[in-house]
């Protein structure tokens, strides 16, 4: 079953953004911003809980989070631990959620329009999964830079 390949994948991708968080040398290289990059791996971890939380957690498990966008991007500093916890949670969010869904379900049009126009519920997650891999290369990139 699809649902069953998305929670793997979601899974295993996540905890690839943990691992990157977690090879920082330092905790406050996860904040520093260098040679016109204009997001932090944390900041990038920050969006990556965000942007899952709300359309996963959100809108398929009704866990009525609320998303603060503009603080994705705005805040620094939050301890690593912190990010490693909130990611945790949320690969629980994530498979729980993923979990309520049928066949039938990702058949249906997915309950908000997120991009620029409507799509299916499979297409809104391989999307999904798509922007998780995309942010993760990016704070692989942004981690060994700093350490340079």
């Amino acid at each position: 079953m699809l649902v069953n390949t998305l929670i793997e994948l979601f899974e295993r991708d996540l905890n690839r953004v943990i691992d990157e968080v977690n090879l920082y040398d330092a905790e406050v290289d996860l904040w520093r911003i260098e040679k016109n990059i204009s997001n932090s791996g944390g900041n990038l971890v920050l969006h990556l809980l965000g942007n899952l939380n709300t359309y996963i957690g959100k809108e398929i498990g009704k866990t009525g989070y609320v998303r603060n966008r503009e603080l994705e991007f705005s805040q620094k500093n939050i301890p690593r631990q912190l990010l490693v916890s909130q990611l945790k949670d949320t690969i629980n969010v994530v498979k729980s959620s993923l979990k309520l869904l049928t066949e039938e379900d990702l058949n249906k049009e997915y309950p908000v329009v997120a991009l620029s126009s409507a799509t299916s519920t499979t297409f809104f997650l391989v999307h999904l999964l798509g922007h998780l891999n995309y942010h993760l290369g990016q704070i692989n990139y942004h981690r060994r830079l700093v350490a340079a």
